[in-house]
């Protein structure tokens, strides 16, 4: 131990003397000098003190890490500045919608539209294809309405005529016994009508044409009214109908008893508000008075029957009516055209049923349903006695001037007289 530092080590620190320097002591090359202890300071302490006195604050705390604006805070994140009394809050950076964000809603509500426009878009096409797929199965006859000399011109509104024949064609021997159609060979007129369709937006109206009717028919006299269809067709039959009422035909069509029951059956049968009992073993139909819904079988036997009434025949024309609104009114219902399983059926059993005029397509079919669903009015032809025709047997004889009434307000396209209209 050298001389200075046994010197040191007897001296008490606070004997007032100063410590003779120690080796190194002296000022550092190209820094601070030495730390002094001033002199009459008791205890001072012999080590360096840190760069910053006692009387200054420590360095605050690093900020706790948080959540600022949904991402987490970095701990050595800047600490916000305090701000003053009435000093609004600075703007703070909005973050970016991310696919989670308030758009979503509005996203998923276009996804929607788009669907739903994607499904109308589905069914136009689909409801398009079946308009022409119907078009196509449509069977023509060819000459129905062929110009003649003598022909009436062409009257304003629109004029169908409708045939309903007891045509067994499609009928088994087994379906010929159920239907109690017989075995008739050939091919008659069950039922005519005639329906106009206004060009001016007043009712359609729909006439009936008794099949007994005695009428002039070209070429052949005075004979029943389905004479002609009997010995001519349908082209003979039109050229009638156009002599005796002066009526221009622009439509015909006609259905069989096979294509008849084909349709009730494929619509799900029709409602009926059957005005009397009925029991006629000859069209297999027994049926109690009030609404019931009729099966293909039934309706044909409802539309056949001359049992009951004064007039059978008039009775039956007013059957006929009665069931082909009811049919249409069936057939054009939202439950039966929106359903696939209803409405193809439907079609394929209407296009196989009817026939008609070789210029009638699926457009003009389409008219003809609006007017039936319409609530056309409806009337039979006045009459008035009886006629014996060369045909042989008794015909209906028309009334003359109630007729001409009728027919005269129809070729001018106007609403037939109420005093020649039927009530039932």
């Amino acid at each position: 131990m050298s001389e200075d530092d046994r010197t040191r080590a007897m001296r008490s620190p606070g004997d007032g003397r100063p410590l003779p320097p120690r080796p190194g002591d002296g000022p550092r090359s190209g820094g601070a000098p030495a730390h002094r202890v001033p002199p009459g300071v008791p205890n001072a302490p012999t080590h360096k003190l840190p760069a910053y006195s006692d009387e200054q604050p420590p360095p605050p705390p690093p900020p706790k890490s948080g959540k600022v604006y949904g991402r987490e805070r970095a701990g050595n994140s800047p600490v916000k500045p305090l701000r003053s009394a009435g000093e609004s809050a600075p703007k703070e950076p909005r973050e970016p919608r991310g696919p989670r964000g308030p758009r979503g809603p509005r996203m998923r509500g276009k996804t929607v539209l788009k669907i739903i426009a994607g499904v109308v878009a589905l069914l136009l096409v689909a409801a398009v294809g079946l308009f022409f797929w119907i078009d196509s199965r449509l069977a023509g006859i060819d000459g129905v309405l062929d110009e003649y000399e003598g022909r009436p011109a062409d009257t304003p509104g629109t004029n169908w005529l409708l045939v309903g024949s007891d045509s067994r064609k499609g009928l088994s021997a087994a379906d010929r016994k159920k239907l109690a159609t017989g075995r008739a060979v050939g091919q008659r007129t069950d039922s005519m009508m005639l329906l106009h369709i206004s060009d001016n937006g007043d009712k359609p109206t729909l006439v009936s044409l008794p099949r007994d009717s005695a009428v002039t028919i070209p070429g052949r006299g005075r004979d029943k009214l389905n004479a002609a269809y009997a010995s001519g067709g349908p082209k003979l039959l039109v050229r009638t109908v156009e002599t005796v009422t002066g009526l221009h035909v622009d439509n015909y069509m006609e259905i069989g008893f096979a294509g008849f029951v084909d349709i009730v059956d494929a619509v799900g049968g029709v409602e009926i508000n059957v005005r009397a009992d009925v029991d006629d073993p000859k069209a297999g139909l027994k049926l109690k008075k009030g609404k019931q819904v009729l099966n293909g079988a039934q309706a044909l036997g409802y539309v056949r029957t001359r049992k009951g009434g004064a007039l059978p025949d008039f009775e039956r024309t007013k059957r006929q009516r009665q069931f082909l609104g009811a049919v249409v009114k069936k057939a054009a219902s939202p439950g039966v055209l929106i359903n696939p399983f209803t409405s193809i059926p439907l079609a394929m059993s209407a296009t196989d049923a009817v026939e008609v005029d070789s210029s009638t397509g699926a457009f003009d079919m389409l008219s003809l349903g609006l007017a039936m669903g319409d609530s056309p009015v409806t009337t039979v032809v006045p009459f008035g006695g009886n006629e014996v025709v060369a045909g042989g047997g008794a015909a209906v004889k028309w009334d003359r001037v109630k007729a001409l009434a009728l027919f005269d307000a129809l070729k001018a396209d106007k609403p037939v007289p109420k005093d020649v209209v039927d009530a039932g």
